[in-house]
């Protein structure tokens, strides 16, 4: 029996997933979407690419939650898209009642799924996702941290002229201006950035991280990114679905690790077929430890703004 993801959302970063996920087989899919006749129409055009591409999985679309049922995960991409001059937690409120109503729905028909939100703000959108599932901790998470990562590994490679796959790096804290880029733990082909570069490339490259998604914003317009969102989804799902406990950085809830308590903050975790299986508190820099503690007060705002509704 195929393993079944949902990804709720049908926009250009749900439709994504979807297809990617398509491409690698790794699930039946449905796609859910409040429009009528977009998640089937889009479902339906995933499905013919089948025999081309030489997939044999099922994709469907609908416009309610019942052929959800028994998912193993769910990607939550639905919600309002940043726009030109939007901060993310401009979209605090937009998004709050799209992802309490959605995770409703899941736990209705999917009570043993694995949560990934993707809807920004990303880490308040977890805190939403955690407390109204009642879901274990391990079984929410976010997706930023694989995103940014990329988005950082992108830029140093760019710069040196060398293959991506030669960068290793690993950006932690919220999905925002206060990202963490590991500076000091990155490193090309095992030799350190920082004997690569000097502090003045290092730290432009940083600053184009951190404003990745606000970059892309500024050329689409009236859209926000969805490839590179849409493949990091896929890496997460691909290493829950086949128990890879691949260490990557993703949005956990954070019961006094690194000292941030109560909050879904950036930080490398294992991923496996029980969702988050652990999370490595790795030695940071006191720049770091001071960067990461203003990322998730920064989250910490926005929580506290939520608590009355969430309670």
């Amino acid at each position: 029996m195929r393993n079944k993801v949902t990804v709720v959302g049908s926009g250009n970063v749900g439709a994504s997933c979807a297809l990617r996920l398509a491409d690698k087989e790794l699930a039946d899919i449905v796609m859910v979407d409040i429009v009528e006749g977009v998640p089937q129409g889009k479902a339906l055009d995933i499905l013919q690419s089948g025999p081309v591409e030489g997939v044999d999985v099922h994709v469907t679309g609908s416009n309610d939650y019942q052929p959800t049922a028994n998912s193993d995960v769910v990607v939550i991409t639905a919600g309002f898209p940043r726009k030109p001059g939007m901060s993310r937690d401009d979209l605090l409120w937009a998004n709050y009642d799209i992802v309490k109503a959605t995770v409703e729905q899941v736990v209705k028909y999917s009570p043993s799924a694995i949560l990934i939100l993707v809807t920004n703000p990303l880490d308040a959108m977890c805190q939403v996702a955690y407390k109204v599932s009642g879901f274990s901790k391990n079984r929410v998470i976010g997706m930023a941290g694989v995103l940014d990562t990329a988005r950082f590994r992108t830029f140093i490679a760019a710069e040196l002229d060398v293959s991506v796959e030669n960068v290793v790096a690993m950006v932690l804290g919220g999905h925002g201006d206060t990202m963490v880029p590991l500076v000091h733990s990155t490193n090309v082909a095992g030799i350190p950035l920082t004997e690569l570069l000097d502090r003045a490339a290092i730290d432009r490259i940083v600053d184009r991280t951190r404003n990745g998604g606000a970059e892309i914003v500024k050329y689409l317009k009236t859209g926000s990114a969805y490839y590179a969102p849409s493949s990091s989804v896929v890496e997460m799902v691909e290493s829950i679905l086949k128990d890879k406990k691949k260490i990557l950085p993703c949005a956990a809830y954070l019961e006094g690790e690194y000292g941030i308590e109560g909050l879904f903050v950036g930080v490398p975790v294992k991923l496996g077929a029980r969702g988050i299986e652990k999370i490595y508190e790795i030695k940071l820099s006191e720049e770091e430890k001071a960067a990461l503690q203003k990322s998730a007060a920064a989250v910490r705002e926005l929580v506290e703004v939520m608590k009355p509704k969430l309670g």
